[in-house]
Formats: C-alpha cells, structure tokens, sequence
C-alpha cells in the first residue's frame, strides 16, 4: 500500500534530532511521496536542501496570510517567481491564502494571495491554500481570479470547513485534503465535509507537526501518521483503506504532476 502525504513542515526544529529516524517510519508505512509547504520565502533553501536529501520529498514556495506583512511587493514577488523555477521539485504555489481567525490585516491578505495566485498562474502550477475563517472572502477572490485570468487549480488543505463551503471549492475544481482533525471523534462538521468529496477530488495529509491525530493527538505529528487520516476516511465513506490510499495517490500524483 503507497500513500502520499500532501502537506508537511519537516523543516521545523522539532524534526532537528531525528530526521532521519522519521523518515524511515513514514517509509514503512509505505508514504512514497511528501509535498513539503514553505510558510515563507526564507524557508526555502532550507526546505530544498531537504528534497534534494529524500527523493521523495517535493516542495512548494509561498507566502502564509498570517506572514503577508512580509510581503514586499515586486521584490517577494520576483522572488517566489525564481524560487520556483529553480529546482524540478518545486511542484507548487503555497501555502497562500486567507485567515481570519488570527489576522486583522484582511485586505494585505487578500492583495498577497492574488499575487500569488498570478504566480501559479503564469507557472502553470497548482496552489495549496490555506482558509480559516474565511471561506466566502476566498471563494470570491478565486472566482474573481477564474473570471479575469483564467482557471486555477489546487488544494483546499487541512479542510475544516462545512459541506455548504466544501461544496463551493468543489464546484471551483479544487481537491479538498483532509488531516488529523478528521480523526478527532467531536469533527462532526469535517466528518460531514469528507462523505461528500468525491474520490477523484480527495486528498490526506499531516500538516505536520501540527494537529496529529487520534491515537497521537497532543504529540508531535509526524508523516507516517498519514495512515490513520486514511484510515479514518475510509470508516467515513464506508471503503477500504487500500482504496483510500490508492485513490489519494493518483488525485496527488495527478494535481501535482508528480
């Protein structure tokens, strides 16, 4: 059984001491592929060292909403053009989006995530987004974005929204990935959400280290635990976990071109 994780944060300190050691767990769980996500541009180089360290591991480049006062202008903005230009593992724009559970710098945000989208969009590369609180913000600037340039395509990632949202980003052709919060027993909504993604649209994650999941939640999370995502899902939506990871798989390698 192969499985894809779709987002992770292997850069941060706390995978400092024992890197190597959890790579090989994510392997023996048979994680084949990792896309890491890049919070900011500075992150990078660092974060290319590390796919050129594990094939298996591709990346992206961009900018988070809760950093957009790091935006400066054409200067970011040239950068995260040649950032992902500059290695073949680069295989998307991201994570960009809007949050406006923290922010009160919401029309920054929406300014720095257009940026972005003009980015993917010239690269011909998906996006990876980031959305809290702010689903119909988002969904506005996309359809916006679809109707002056043309159609983007990409990942509503670590999705908690409710199936009415779910539905928009659907109707938009966007994946929607789901991560260790579907495995939390009171994730009533998110449970809601993942029954109805249809198969060719879906998507696992860790988000690591952030949110692990049952049985590991309040721990650091790790990539090899992308198999309870997966197993969760497939209790959901009444399959088995083989055709879960077999499914996440191809709609991964299809939208990032892996």
């Amino acid at each position: 059984m192969q499985l894809i994780d779709t987002h992770v944060h292997i850069n941060f300190d706390v995978f400092q001491e024992d890197l190597d050691l959890v790579s090989s767990r994510w392997q023996s769980v048979g994680v084949n592929k990792l896309i890491h996500s890049c919070v900011e541009p500075q992150e990078f180089d660092r974060i290319k060292e590390l796919s050129e360290k594990f094939p298996e591991l591709y990346c992206s480049v961009g900018l988070h909403p809760l950093s957009a006062n790091k935006w400066e202008g054409e200067t970011t903005y040239q950068q995260l053009l040649e950032f992902a230009q500059s290695s073949p593992k680069v295989v998307a724009i991201g994570e960009m989006g809007l949050d406006f559970y923290k922010d009160n710098q919401p029309e920054l945000q929406k300014e720095v995530f257009w940026k972005q989208l003009e980015i993917a969009y010239q690269l011909n590369k998906p996006v990876i987004i980031h959305c809290r609180d702010a689903a119909t913000a988002l969904r506005d600037i996309l359809v916006r974005f679809n109707q002056e340039h043309g159609k983007i395509t990409g990942v509503m990632h670590c999705w908690a929204g409710n199936p009415e949202e779910t539905q928009w980003f659907l109707d938009l052709g966007m994946y929607v990935s789901f991560s260790g919060v579907v495995t939390f027993k009171n994730a009533k909504t998110v449970h809601q959400s993942a029954s109805i993604v249809p198969d060719d649209r879906l998507l696992i994650e860790t988000d690591c280290p952030f949110l692990a999941p049952t049985p590991h939640r309040g721990k650091r999370n790790e990539p090899s635990y992308v198999l309870h995502v997966a197993e969760k899902l497939a209790q959901i939506r009444g399959q088995s976990v083989e055709a879960i990871a077999s499914q996440t798989t191809k709609n991964a390698c299809k939208l990032f071109n892996l």
